[in-house]
């Protein structure tokens, strides 16, 4: 059983533990979590703490823990609002594996997070006491049960006086408790105050002078108390970064990177968890001549950007899985017509409503094949935060080059975490050219499709020579409605050769690890950090695997199906459903393979097998060392 230490009211005022005691231990890293009630600000807390560590030079990624409803009851298993904040020494890619210290504001938010596994074992609680004092007796006997629990299952404990510290300092301490526990951090990870009075001050900016003060004090007073009366503190090694760095979560990437784009019009309809890209453009999109369009609803929203970019725009609409199924028949008009079109699905648990504010990986499949009729488009995934900067710089590139339907796919991980990344550098390179507007020549056809690529010169309404009607019925060279064979046969040709030649142009994706082994680890989206982590821990270990991670799945890159046929066994790890072969009932026969592996499968002609998680949580690195440390143990199929 782990130690247990616990901090009695009494023991507030202590002196500091006798010298060793307090000295700080030297960690490669540490996984810590601040666990609260919607509204009393352990997100902001730890996106704070986030912050301060990078300036310090630490590497970290936030992972957000939201509830599913809105305004869930208070004190409530199911209510558990936070985040959880991975510090380490060098670069992180990803959340890790369990947590090593909690900071709770009350036990019922605290045991979801015990009964999920997410804390390790012997792991740190820092827990509000005041609920030992609280005038209902079954409050009482909820927070004395539950430390008595978690002290005999080998935690330790350290009741905190929250509320009666900050309500010397604040009238509503609910207010206030975050500042201060995000002192009480600066302290216990020996981060430097001054950095937490300069974040505080960056946090409430827009506050009254007199708000930022109040904070920088609760801070303050939580700093100190961490000194006084708790009888460890961590140190990080950090290295400061060479050139300045940004940290921002990957929805306020994207905003970024449609700015730095040159894409100047965004149409979309709230939903979580796209909704925060567009309040950032919001606050800033007008400075740059931009406009942020919230349509009534998501076919709008979309057929919005359509019409804004067929007026001589490149246009961009974000939503998330069920928006994305309303748009479907616009982005299918705009393929029809040939019209750019950015489109940004910012991924969540499914089907239907599903899982708002989880993550998952399930909508691949739609993104590339969910349409009535044939309507191809490029579909690219962004890794990582940074990646979803320059992700849109790309995507309007393509849209623009090739007047076609870009899909970016992120998720709910991606949207909400934080990582630093280095300041972009612009370059005007990644604007677009000034729009075409000179006359036509005489005899041009709006649909004149180039024989070896299928692309065609763009019309601008107004432009002189260019007058035509548009339409999403089938169409002919001279965008007349034809419903013969040949023209609906050469328009889909057209279509798919647009495809076919911007494949021509891509790279192919770099292995990680050893060009050839006993297996490879092919994943996609947000989950290359976590399978990297793991392929590096195994490799450390002496094993021979490897990983291949897909920025572009429509269309792919050439030389993949020459990389695969080099492993001995090939798998995906992904964020979406397959079926296991443990459950009685399945099969090779009727087994549902995961999305990427089913298309690796019937492109490749590989036998690709498939690990995946649905939990709407983000994948551990450790979990993936498992099913792979099993996947090796297994016997080769004979003459492999």
């Amino acid at each position: 059983m782990t130690e247990t230490a616990t901090l009695t009211p009494d023991a507030t005022r202590a002196s500091p533990p006798p010298g060793p005691s307090r000295d700080a231990q030297t960690l490669a890293e540490h996984i810590v979590e601040v666990i609260s009630d919607s509204g009393e600000g352990a997100q902001r807390c730890g996106q704070s703490l986030g912050a301060i560590a990078a300036k310090t030079g630490n590497g970290i990624w936030t992972t957000e823990i939201i509830p599913a409803e809105i305004q869930p009851p208070a004190r409530s298993v199911a209510g558990a609002s936070g985040i959880r904040i991975r510090i380490g020494s060098k670069q992180v890619t990803n959340g890790g594996d369990e947590t090593d210290l909690v900071v709770a504001f009350n036990e019922q938010v605290l045991l979801g997070r015990v009964r999920a596994g997410e804390l390790k074992p012997g792991a740190q609680i820092l827990l509000e006491s005041m609920w030992r004092e609280h005038r209902d007796p079954k409050v009482v006997d909820s927070y004395t049960k539950t430390v008595a629990m978690l002290k005999e299952s080998g935690y330790r404990v350290y009741e905190v006086p929250l509320e009666r510290e900050c309500r010397a300092l604040v009238a509503d301490p609910r207010k206030g408790k975050n500042m201060f526990v995000l002192g009480m951090l600066c302290n216990l990870y020996s981060l430097d105050p001054k950095l937490g009075r300069e974040q505080v001050a960056l946090t409430f900016g827009k506050k009254d002078q007199k708000v930022i003060e109040v904070n920088q004090g609760l801070l303050d007073a939580g700093f100190a108390w961490g000194e006084r009366n708790l009888d460890f503190k961590y140190r990080i090694p950090a290295v400061r970064a060479r050139e300045p760095q940004i940290v921002v979560n990957g929805n306020t990437a994207l905003a970024l990177g449609i700015l730095a784009s040159g894409m100047d019009i965004c149409a979309m309809y709230p939903i979580t968890p796209a909704t925060s890209a567009s309040h950032y453009l919001s606050d800033v999109f007008e400075r740059v001549g931009g406009l942020v369009h919230q349509a009534e609803d998501e076919i709008a929203a979309c057929a919005f950007a359509i019409g804004a970019s067929y007026a001589g725009k490149c246009a961009v609409t974000i939503t998330s899985g069920p928006g994305y199924s309303l748009k479907q028949e616009g982005i299918g008009l705009a393929v029809m017509t040939e019209i750019p079109l950015v489109v940004v699905n910012v991924q969540r648990g499914g089907p239907s409503t599903g899982q708002p504010t989880k993550v998952e990986q399930g909508d691949l499949l739609t993104t590339i094949y969910g349409s009535h009729g044939d309507a191809p488009k490029v579909v690219l995934a962004v890794s990582g935060i940074e990646d979803c900067f320059y992700s849109m710089i790309t995507a309007r590139k393509i849209a623009e080059t090739f007047n076609t339907v870009v899909v970016v796919l992120s998720d709910a991980s991606l949207a909400t975490a934080q990582q630093p990344f280095p300041r972009p550098q612009f370059d005007p390179n990644w604007l677009a050219p000034p729009l075409d507007q000179t006359p036509i020549p005489p005899g041009t056809k709006p649909y004149d499709w180039d024989a070896l690529t299928g692309i065609a010169r763009r019309f601008v309404p107004g432009q002189p020579n260019g007058m035509h009607t548009l339409t999403g019925l089938a169409h002919d060279r001279g965008s007349k409605v034809a419903y013969d064979p040949e023209t609906n046969e050469e328009g889909l040709r057209n279509r798919s050769l647009k495809i076919a030649a911007l494949q021509k142009t891509l790279r192919t994706p770099r292995i990680h690890g050893d060009p050839e082994g006993d297996l490879l680890v092919v994943g996609w989206g947000s989950t290359k950090g976590v399978i990297e982590e793991a392929v590096d821990r195994l490799r450390d270990e002496g094993c021979r695997v490897s990983s291949l991670h897909l920025t572009f799945i429509q269309p792919m890159p050439s030389g993949i199906g020459a990389i695969l046929k080099r492993f001995g066994r090939v798998m995906t790890v992904e964020g979406n459903w397959a079926d296991r072969l443990d459950d009685e009932l399945i099969d090779a026969d009727n087994r549902r393979y995961s999305a990427l592996a089913m298309m690796l499968r019937s492109r490749y002609l590989v036998d690709v097998d498939c690990w995946t998680q649905s939990r709407g949580q983000p994948i551990k690195p450790g979990a993936i060392v498992a099913v792979l440390r099993a996947k090796l143990a297994e016997a080769l199929p004979a003459g492999d």
